[in-house]
C-alpha cells in the first residue's frame, strides 16, 4: 500500500519528538510504502499549533490525524460540531476496550462512541520533594493537609522555601489549584464540577479555595517570574523542598542527573491518594482526512502495545494501555503504572480533558487573579459564571 500520511502535533523537541519518531518508525516497519508527512509545528507553542489546526479544520483541509488531549479539548470544538469520525469499530476490532482503563475510555467517548485513541498518559497530582532536604531535617513526605502544613512550617522555620511555584504562564497555578480541588472534593465531587452536580459556589469549593490561599503562603515570592521547570530547578538547587506538577517533572529531574527514589521522592499531592489525575495525549480521525485508510492504520499503530512502548519509553510517559511491560520503566514510572491500573482515573481540566477550552481559559485567568487577591467569594462567583457560560452548569 502506497500513499501519504500527514500527522499533526506539537511534539517538536526533546523527548516528545524522539517518542513521536519512534512511533513513526513502527508505522514504517508495518507500512513501508507510505510516506509520513510530519506536520508538527517546529518552534511554536501548543497554543500556536491549536490555532493552525483550527484554521485548517474550518477550511475543510484537516490532516489525516492530529494530537489532542483526550476529552473535551477534542469533543467540544470538533466532535460536537460534526468534524470527527467515530472510531468505535476500531476499538472493538483492536481489543482496546480490554486494555484501556474504563474511566479513560469514558473520557474519549461521546454519546456512546469513541473518537480518539489515547497513546500516552501523564499523572497530574504529584508532590515532588528533595530527599536530602527532607532527610537532613528528619521529615516525612506529607500525604495529608495537616502533614503538609506541619512540614511546611518546619521548613520555613529553617529558612527553606517549602513549595516551589513558577506560574508565569498562569496554567501552573491553575494546575496546583486543580490538585487542591481533587484533594478537597474527592473524585466524585471533583467530576461533578464539570457536569454541574457540584456547585462552584458551594462550601466544598469554598474550603478548597481557602486551603489554596493557605498553601500559597508557603511558595517562593518570585513565583510569577518563573515557569514549572524553574520551580523544579529550585528543588535541584536546594532552594526549595517541594513542588507540585505533572510527572513530566520526573523527566526534567532525570535529564538533570537526578535519580528517582534517591535524589527526589514523590507522593500523591494533597490527600489525592487513590485518584489518578490523568493528562492523556490522543490521536483521532477527521471526517475529511485525505488519506483515510492510512489514517486508520496510523491509529492501529498508535493504539498498539508495540507502538505505545516505543513512544512512551522515549517520551517519558506511561502507556495508555495497562499491558505494557513495567520493567522497561524507571522506578517512578513503575509506581505510577501501578496506580494508573488500580486508582480512580479522573480527567484534568487544566490540560484539556474535563472541560471545554473556553472554560479552561477562564479557569486559568480566575485562578491567576485569585493568587494575587485571595478573594474566595469573587473566585467562586466567577467560576460559576464561567461554568454556565460554557454550558457545563445548566
Amino acid at each position: 500500500m502506497g500513499g501519504k500520511l500527514e500527522i499533526f502535533s506539537w511534539w517538536t523537541w526533546g523527548r516528545e519528538a524522539d517518542g513521536l519518531n519512534a512511533l513513526f518508525e513502527i508505522f514504517r516497519q508495518r507500512y513501508p510504502d507510505v510516506e509520513i508527512v510530519n506536520a508538527a509545528i517546529a518552534g511554536g507553542t501548543p497554543e500556536d499549533a491549536v490555532a493552525i489546526l483550527k484554521a485548517r479544520m474550518q477550511r475543510g483541509k484537516p490532516p489525516d490525524s492530529f494530537q489532542a488531549h483526550g476529552g473535551e479539548e477534542l469533543t467540544s470544538p470538533w466532535v460536537v460540531t460534526g468534524h470527527m469520525e467515530p472510531i468505535t469499530q476500531l476499538f472493538e476490532s483492536e481489543g482496546w476496550l480490554a486494555v484501556f482503563p474504563r474511566n479513560l475510555v469514558n473520557i474519549v467517548t461521546y454519546q456512546g462512541d469513541q473518537y480518539s485513541v489515547p497513546v500516552s498518559v501523564h499523572r497530574g497530582n504529584v508532590l515532588w520533594y528533595n530527599k536530602k532536604i527532607f532527610d537532613d531535617n528528619k521529615l516525612a513526605a506529607p500525604t495529608t493537609w495537616d502533614e503538609f502544613f506541619k512540614v511546611a512550617n518546619a521548613l520555613r522555620a529553617k529558612g527553606i522555601t517549602p513549595l516551589a511555584l513558577g506560574d508565569q504562564n498562569k496554567w501552573e497555578a491553575a494546575h496546583l489549584f486543580e490538585d487542591v480541588l481533587l484533594g478537597a472534593l474527592g473524585p466524585i465531587g471533583y467530576r461533578g464540577l464539570w457536569t454541574g452536580k457540584t456547585s462552584w459556589t458551594g462550601d466544598t469549593v469554598k474550603r478548597a479555595l481557602e486551603t489554596y490561599a493557605k498553601v500559597l503562603e508557603y511558595v517562593n515570592s518570585d513565583h510569577e517570574n518563573g515557569t514549572w521547570d524553574a520551580a523544579a530547578q529550585m528543588l535541584i538547587d536546594g532552594k526549595a523542598a517541594m513542588t507540585v506538577m505533572g510527572d513530566w517533572a520526573s523527566g526534567y529531574f532525570i535529564g538533570k542527573g537526578w535519580t528517582p527514589g534517591t535524589d527526589y521522592g514523590y507522593v500523591p499531592a494533597f490527600g489525592t491518594s487513590g485518584a489518578f489525575l490523568v493528562i492523556s495525549a490522543a490521536f483521532s480521525l477527521p471526517k475529511k482526512a485525505p488519506h483515510r485508510e492510512q489514517a486508520l492504520n496510523w491509529l492501529r499503530v498508535a493504539g498498539s502495545k508495540e507502538g505505545q512502548e516505543a513512544l512512551n519509553q522515549l517520551k517519558g510517559a506511561l502507556c495508555a494501555r495497562t499491558d505494557c511491560d513495567p520493567m522497561k520503566l524507571d522506578t517512578y514510572m513503575q509506581s505510577a503504572a501501578k496506580d494508573f491500573a488500580k486508582n480512580v482515573v479522573v480527567p484534568s481540566e487544566v490540560h484539556g480533558s474535563a472541560a471545554p477550552p473556553g472554560f479552561t481559559v477562564a479557569f486559568n485567568d480566575i485562578v491567576h487573579v485569585f493568587v494575587s487577591n485571595k478573594d474566595v467569594g469573587a473566585a467562586q462567583t466567577a467560576l460559576q459564571k464561567a461554568c454556565g457560560d460554557n454550558k457545563m452548569c445548566m
